[in-house]
């Protein structure tokens, strides 16, 4: 299909989420501890079948899912994606045994998975993982930490990537699935600037067996990988969601407030910024859905449109909340605001799955790689 053109159908299920997100999610999000697993968001997004459309959809379904909840509920959009990223491993690297004991539970969010990557040294950089595979006959023991883990420290498993070949690098490191009850494996949870389930991992010589490998040992950072690509472009649309939240609430503001005897939107500079504020939100959101159709489609270059998605539209959030919150004033930054809550919201998405200099680095490696083919072609 068209990257610029979303069907009646697609568009009609994009508003029904947007209202699904407002007003049955929010109130539970509302409802849930700050900085800790909502263990009855999760369940409900089980019980409307949410869970189950995320792991059954395209990249681009994917987008719009991600993007039309975190305009009503960004907790919602959350605690879906991180549902997905958690298990992802699992459904594309698993065993069937694997599958069969936690994938229906994921589905029905009775279980909570969590994506165990990043470490203390090595968070944009993850083929310098230092988290340990030592064998022991059986299998192996995992001696180490993870930091900035969501849903850590209270997931039911983790999808974690660990080193099993010393010197390595990306080549060395194997993926594990591991239940949260395995004995040596402790957290804590962190305190971040806004609010969300996000914790640190101790490993203490964690048992692992050949049971509980995801896809084949020293192959793991292909599987978190593929995970990663799939997910940037939707990251992207999360970015998107809250920017076209922002920039409505900007509207209604503008279109609303009098200053100097006029509406706010009268005033040129007050109508220029949300003229730019709109553009870029829809060239945010083209760039996000042209990278999910090149993933659905397998084009080329999935990696450097992923990055380039995930760029642009976080970058893109950042600057529109900002902007709408420069024209509400002091009443954006008053505690429960909606722009308050965007505020904060809105700037993790820019560091996390790869900061904004990661996607850069891919997106310039990828381009001097394709020019370096053009010119061996040419000879």
């Amino acid at each position: 299909m068209p990257a610029f053109s979303l069907d009646p159908v697609q568009t009609a299920w994009c508003a029904e989420l947007r209202d699904l997100a407002r007003d049955r999610l929010r109130p539970l999000a509302e409802q849930g501890p700050p900085g800790r697993l909502n263990r009855p968001l999760v369940a409900t997004l089980g019980e409307l079948g949410l869970l189950k459309r995320l792991f059954a959809s395209g990249s681009l379904e994917l987008c719009l899912l991600r993007e039309s909840l975190a305009h009503g509920c960004t907790e919602a959009e959350t605690a879906l994606a991180l549902q997905g990223l958690g298990a992802s491993p699992l459904l594309r690297a698993g065993t069937d045994a694997q599958r069969a004991r936690w994938l229906p539970e994921v589905i029905a969010g009775r279980a909570v998975a969590a994506f165990a990557l990043s470490e203390p040294g090595a968070g944009s950089d993850a083929a310098a993982l230092a988290l340990t595979a030592a064998p022991d006959g059986r299998g192996w023991r995992l001696s180490g930490e993870k930091c900035w883990i969501s849903n850590a420290p209270e997931a039911d498993f983790y999808s974690v990537f660990a080193r099993t070949t010393e010197g390595a690098g990306a080549r060395g490191v194997t993926a594990f699935l591991v239940p949260a009850d395995r004995p040596g494996l402790t957290g804590t949870p962190l305190d971040m600037l806004s609010p969300h389930p996000i914790g640190a991992l101790a490993f203490d010589g964690v048992p692992v067996t050949a049971d509980d490998v995801l896809g084949e040992p020293d192959r793991g950072f292909g599987v978190a990988m593929d995970t990663l690509n799939r997910f940037r472009p939707s990251v992207g649309a999360f970015a998107v969601g809250m920017a076209q939240a922002a920039l409505d609430a900007a509207l209604a503001h503008t279109a609303a407030r009098t200053a100097f005897g006029a509406p706010l939107k009268d005033l040129q500079s007050v109508a220029h910024t949300v003229a730019e504020m709109a553009t870029r939100t829809e060239a945010a959101r083209l760039m996000v859905y042209a990278a999910a159709c090149a993933y659905d489609e397998g084009r080329e270059g999935v990696p450097r449109r992923a990055a380039m998605a995930k760029l642009l539209a976080t970058e893109t959030a950042q600057y529109v909340v900002d902007a709408a919150v420069q024209l509400h004033g002091a009443r954006a930054l008053q505690r429960g605001h909606l722009l308050e809550h965007l505020y904060r919201e809105v700037r993790a998405p820019r560091i996390y799955e790869g900061a904004t200099e990661v996607q850069r680095t891919i997106v310039a490696k990828e381009l001097y790689a394709r020019h370096a083919r053009a010119e061996e072609a040419t000879g």
